[in-house]
């Protein structure tokens, strides 16, 4: 028995059309955040989706209620080590580390970024510099036997790592302008110098250090250990974002460290900037994440803050500062999804990631800044969390590589023309 076949509808042979203030929303699938437009994290296969979402319950049950009292305070909240201990998420993108021993997939790596900076800025940029910078530092520039001796105890977080690459009058040009030396002194080398804006340093176990080999003038990598005499933290007091990080000017004076800490396959500041072209697209997923922060924050409010006897969502400029956020959104969510493949399949170039901390950060600044305005004289209260976010947002702006040196990577491949100074 067959039916007939059922008439195609026409898009002008309608009924009346609804109102558009009796619309519902457009259904969401399960778990899926309300910034998540395109569905973009349907993009993972199920066990990773499962770590995601393990990820954001623990984030939300475990961390969320720690921040605002410890942003506002400037302190760290030391307890979070051993919560980040017992969820498992440190080293889940390296091989053989951790509790996923298979290196989890770059686009499930970004995904996890995201949910931290959706959560804290801070709290996304304390483990990116254990889990990226200082973790991968190791990784990517120790031989085996450094790797084995340093990763281990990173991996369960027994260990915390920092990353002392800036100096005090050395950010952007650091590469040719490094001040901090090492020699050689038979089986040691002797670190002079200073390094200013290094996160987790006033209490990390590992800090790498880099320093200018002062007889071939190359840069060269240094695991200093917690204790080593010469080596001195001092917390930089009086920030307005990142508040919880611990950021310090460290002094080195005579710092003496054997050979045997010296990353061995860190030959100079090419190698630098490799580690650095593999963590900046890390950054750009913490700015997404802090952007849906913000968002988020920004969409509920203004379904429950009334003016006028109604709504403020049911006002046509919220709406169109809530709408310009989730374009920005949804476009930065898109180009990271793109970076994270070529990244699986190793053909990302550095202009790329360069490419995405410029245009997502650039995004993020004025989305956060929109959903802030949201708030009217709310949104400069901790109460309700998005002044934390727009503060921080500032710091990511510049973190990292600024948007200008950015720029000039991506200005110089696209040009065949460099325009960096010196």
């Amino acid at each position: 028995m067959t039916t007939a076949p059922t008439a195609p509808v026409s898009p002008t042979a309608t009924a009346s059309p609804a109102d558009p203030a009796t619309v519902p929303p457009t259904p969401q699938p399960d778990d899926c955040l309300a910034a998540d437009f395109y569905q973009y994290e349907a993009l993972l296969p199920d066990e990773e989706r499962e770590i995601l979402l393990k990820a954001r319950a623990f984030l939300r049950k475990d961390i969320k209620p720690l921040v605002n009292e410890y942003w506002g305070r400037g302190e760290f909240p030391f307890e979070m080590i051993e919560k980040f201990r017992a969820s498992g998420l440190a080293a889940l993108a390296y091989e053989g580390y951790g509790e996923h021993k298979p290196a989890a997939s770059h686009l499930l790596g970004g995904m996890l970024a995201t949910e931290l900076g959706r959560v804290d800025a801070s709290t996304a940029t304390f483990f990116g510099v254990h889990n990226g910078l200082a973790f991968y530092s190791v990784h990517y520039g120790g031989d085996q036997e450094q790797r084995d001796r340093f990763l281990p105890a990173m991996a369960s977080m027994d260990k915390i790592g920092a990353f002392a690459l800036t100096e005090p009058l050395g950010g952007s040009d650091v590469s040719g302008g490094m001040r901090t030396t090492a020699r050689r002194e038979g089986d040691d080398w002797i670190l002079d110098g200073a390094k200013k804006w290094i996160g987790n340093a006033t209490f990390a176990d590992y800090v790498v250090v880099f320093a200018r080999d002062v007889d071939d003038n190359k840069v060269k990598a240094f695991v200093v250990e917690k204790g080593t005499p010469g080596f001195r933290p001092e917390k930089i007091e009086g920030k307005i974002a990142l508040r919880i990080v611990q950021n310090a000017e460290i002094t080195l004076t005579g710092v003496r460290v054997p050979e045997a800490n010296r990353l061995h396959n860190i030959r100079g500041f090419r190698d630098v900037a490799e580690i650095l072209r593999v963590t900046r697209g890390g950054v750009a997923w913490q700015a997404l994440g802090v952007m849906i922060g913000a968002y988020e924050l920004a969409l509920d409010y203004a379904k429950e803050r009334t003016a006028f006897g109604r709504p403020i969502a049911k006002f046509q400029l919220v709406q169109d500062l809530l709408v310009k956020s989730l374009g920005n959104i949804t476009a930065c969510w898109g180009m990271l999804v793109q970076l994270a493949r070529l990244q699986d399949q190793g053909v990302f170039r550095d202009e790329q990631s360069a490419l995405a901390k410029e245009y997502v950060a650039a995004r993020m600044r004025e989305s956060v800044a929109w959903c802030r305005e949201i708030f009217g004289g709310n949104g400069i209260v901790l109460d309700h969390d998005v002044a934390r976010f727009f503060s921080d947002a500032e710091a990511l702006y510049s973190y990292e590589g600024t948007h200008q040196m950015q720029t000039l990577i991506v200005g110089k491949s696209i040009t065949g023309h460099s325009a960096f100074v010196g």
